[in-house]
């Protein structure tokens, strides 16, 4: 699959984009060592690194980890790619726009329940990367720990294109198709969908509809891995299978690209005389990939109880600690509820661990929605002990409701979650849509304390 050399004019079209993303093939697995090349013959056999690369290509290596991590947990992929890319002219410092990372020091972290109403339209001629508001998160950047909690909201497809190295993104769409371009071959992401784009994977956005909204994580530690099972066993949760990769494509365009790196927190632009997409074969694992959370294998309680929401994690990235997650993202799926004697939305807690939790679609079963509740494309933080759990209005339902097997299948909720607090930025802070009164929702839960017979 290639673009064929033919230079892009105007910038693309959401009709072309969509075009693109119909009957896109990939290659399936998470964590496997794919291989893919768009013309036959560019993969070199029987080594990485040969004398002189197939076809006039140029050999390279992508190191998501360090040469020496232990096997399992490794993650590389040679590129062979019509100009290195080290083909290129000085990066100088651009405006980091809405743009925040870590460490966070505007504001102090704050132990208060806080809840935003999604974002404002965007300003006309947004790109996906002018249209990234962060709105918080922790740790240190340049100690590659921690991460950020980032919207975005667009109206406009990218011409440039946009790296990170500091770290992985993974992006959930909330409203509007994506086509992801990247040095890998191109990624299909609707509402209901995940994308993952590793660590330096240089890539575009392009919109598939008029307008794009949805929530992005910047993980700045270990790459997500799917979790371990446990006594869960061999299947279920996020299975391998469903994360799918992209099949090579290139494209061989000659002229002035924008090309736009994330360094340390800071964005540096420069202008290259090609495009870096230019990939023609690869292999590897350090790979970007795509997933429908509707493909999340649920477990869940087939007697009692509300099980801990560690049973819905798609991705982990671990700690330094065994079973302490850097960050953990997490899906609320459609799921049957049959959980006798026992009251059926999660409970009401205090967590070590810090939450951010959005909304893509319906309803979340904890939380009223509607106008000044939890709506799609807003989002909440409940910080490490900050006591929460469902509403009132939720509490009262679900207390006397008839416990018939049910299946919630109106809502699709997720959650970033994180060993740490999530400290605010100043823009989050102040934000108009910051709501006002988010405590109030459990307002009116009433002392039913009988003491004696």
């Amino acid at each position: 699959m290639s673009d064929g050399g033919t230079p892009r004019a105007g910038g693309p079209e959401h009709g072309d984009a969509r075009k693109a993303a119909e009957g896109l093939t990939y290659l399936s697995g998470f964590g496997n060592e794919h291989s893919s090349e768009a013309v036959p013959g560019a993969l070199p056999e029987g080594r990485n690194s040969p004398q002189r690369a197939p076809l006039g290509l140029y050999a390279e290596q992508l190191s998501g980890t360090a040469f020496t991590e232990p096997r399992a947990h490794n993650r590389r992929s040679w590129l062979y790619r019509i100009r290195p890319s080290a083909a290129h002219p000085a990066f100088t410092r651009t405006g980091n726009g809405a743009l925040r990372t870590a460490p966070f020091t505007e504001t102090v972290p704050d132990p208060n329940r806080l809840r935003w109403e999604p974002m404002p339209e965007p300003p006309r001629g947004t790109d996906f990367l002018a249209g990234l508001w962060t709105l918080g998160g922790n740790g240190d950047v340049t100690q590659r720990t921690g991460m950020a909690v980032h919207l975005y909201h667009a109206d406009t497809s990218m011409e440039r294109v946009f790296s990170d190295a500091d770290g992985e993104l993974l992006i959930v769409p909330e409203r509007g198709g994506l086509l992801l371009r990247t040095e890998f071959g191109l990624l299909h992401a609707e509402p209901g969908h995940v994308a993952l784009v590793p660590r330096g994977v240089r890539f575009r956005v392009e919109l598939l509809d008029a307008t794009a909204r949805g929530y992005v994580c910047e993980n700045y530690g270990a790459p997500f891995r799917l979790p371990d099972l446990g006594p869960i066993g061999a299947n279920g949760l996020a299975n391998p299978r469903d994360f799918h990769a992209p099949v090579a494509a290139y494209e061989d365009v000659e002229g002035p690209v924008e090309v736009v790196n994330k360094y340390c927190g800071n964005l540096w632009t420069a202008t290259y005389d090609h495009s870096p997409l230019d990939v023609v074969a690869w292999h590897g694992n350090h790979v970007p990939y795509v997933y429908d959370l509707r493909r999340f294998n649920v477990i869940g309680t087939i007697s009692y109880d509300h099980p801990d929401p560690s049973i819905f994690t798609v991705l982990t990235s671990p700690s330094d600690t065994p079973g302490l997650a850097g960050v953990d993202f997490v899906v609320f799926a459609p799921r049957w509820l049959v959980g006798e004697d026992t009251f059926r939305p999660p409970y009401f807690h205090r967590n070590v661990m810090s939450e951010y939790m959005g909304l893509v679609e319906g309803a979340y079963d904890a939380k009223t929605a509607g106008k000044g509740g939890f709506v799609p494309g807003g989002g909440s933080l409940h910080n490490m002990m900050s006591a929460h759990g469902p509403d009132r209005e939720t509490f009262d339902r679900a207390s006397a409701a008839e416990l018939r097997p049910q299946k919630v299948d109106d809502g699709l909720a997720f959650m970033f979650e994180t060993r740490w607090p999530v400290t605010l930025t100043g823009q989050a802070a102040g934000a108009e849509h910051l709501q006002p009164r988010y405590d109030d929702v459990w307002r009116g839960l009433e002392r039913h304390f009988r003491p004696g017979p």
